[in-house]
């Protein structure tokens, strides 16, 4: 159409880079556009605007920041830190709750009736993932969301998965930080979900103020509830599932014997005593005085001090995760760095070379 330029597509042959401008010849990249389009020229990022609509709940800026976080590139990741920064005086309000439990517990349809509820009565509901299978699979969150419907759809909630790649410590760190920009937006509740199983469980613990466990009604004896540690971490067992009649019957059961169990273990602080419940994230049963225990809980151990203690003590490991991961993507970073770890680790699996002498050699590749 006369009057406006003709679109611009980028082609290539062989080595040679070219733009071809409408119907016209093909014309070679010169050094600047050819920068720009191997995106080592990228959009300039305006932070202080970005942090405003942030502010203002602007959902656009909300993503946009937690991708900036999230971005392994270090000039993406100097500019997330100014912006959390400078957030950071707008954080802390919001109440942070772990949720864990076994594949089929019911951990997604638990959390959709609880966070539907939760804005209903006014509040704004974030839910995050902490899912150490991410760098490997992607994650499950996408699946997670699907059977989220009714928060999914919410405009006063907020889904958003587990970062897909890096160490557990650096997936939770990165956790927080979104955390973190989330109650920046206005967030009053966020929940971050496990959906792996293992150690996720301890570093949620170590992101939230309060540890929800989901246990199934007659899924073993709670001896087995012990030596996997979840008990130690919990700071209220829920038994899901304990719809009418004899599913009710067997989670009371449930209930009973994590009672017995908890009573042997020593309460991590003295102002709490973990409770045992039932309730059914299916039929929204019972979730209401869930959430009365939780809000009680923050009352008093805001009240002692314990839940500052607690996110100061969180800050520190939140440090030290970021080290561990600053250091994980200097192996991973470079190519040349990528072939002779390669080259150690093939030394090391054909008996050439020891472990240590191994973990000797990768580390001094990287300055240590």
């Amino acid at each position: 159409m006369a009057g406006h330029a003709a679109p611009r597509c980028l082609w290539s042959a062989g080595t040679a880079r070219f733009v071809v401008c409408g119907t016209q010849a093909l014309v070679p990249l010169d050094g600047g556009l050819r920068r720009r389009h191997e995106g080592h020229m990228t959009p300039s990022i305006d932070i202080e605007s970005l942090r405003e609509r942030l502010l203002r709940g602007d959902r656009a800026a909300l993503a946009r920041a937690i991708t900036l976080a999230e971005s392994k590139r270090p000039d993406h990741r100097a500019l997330a830190a100014q912006l959390i920064d400078s957030v950071l005086p707008h954080t802390g309000t919001a109440i942070r709750v772990g949720i864990t439990g076994v594949p089929g517990v019911g951990k997604s349809t638990t959390i959709d009736a609880l966070g539907s509820n939760l804005t209903a009565s006014g509040q704004k509901v974030a839910v995050l993932a902490v899912d150490p299978s991410s760098s490997r699979t992607g994650g499950s969150i996408l699946g997670d969301k699907t059977r989220m419907a009714r928060l999914a759809h919410d405009p006063n909630a907020f889904i958003r998965p587990s970062p897909s790649s890096g160490t557990l410590g650096g997936v939770a760190a990165k956790t927080r930080e979104t955390m973190l920009l989330c109650e920046a937006a206005g967030f009053d509740v966020i929940l971050v979900e496990t959906v792996g199983v293992g150690q996720s469980e301890t570093a949620v613990a170590d992101l939230t103020d309060f540890f929800l466990v989901l246990m199934l009604p007659g899924a073993g004896d709670e001896l087995q509830g012990i030596k996997k540690g979840i008990l130690e971490l919990a700071d209220m067992i829920a038994v899901n599932k304990a719809d009418a009649g004899e599913a009710e019957q067997r989670a009371n059961a449930a209930a009973s014997e994590y009672r017995a169990a908890l009573h042997i273990l020593t309460p991590a602080s003295a102002t709490w005593t973990p409770p045992v419940v039932t309730i059914s994230g299916f039929h929204n049963l019972r979730l209401d005085a869930l959430w009365a225990k939780i809000v009680d809980h923050r009352g008093k151990l805001t009240a002692t001090g314990e839940i500052q203690a607690r996110r100061r003590a969180q800050d520190v490991k939140w440090m030290w995760a970021l080290v561990d991961e600053l250091l994980h993507q200097r192996l991973v970073g470079s190519p040349e760095v990528r072939h002779r770890t390669a080259e150690a680790e093939a030394a090391v699996a054909r008996g050439e070379t020891s472990p240590a002498a191994g973990a000797a050699s990768i580390a001094a590749l990287i300055g240590l």
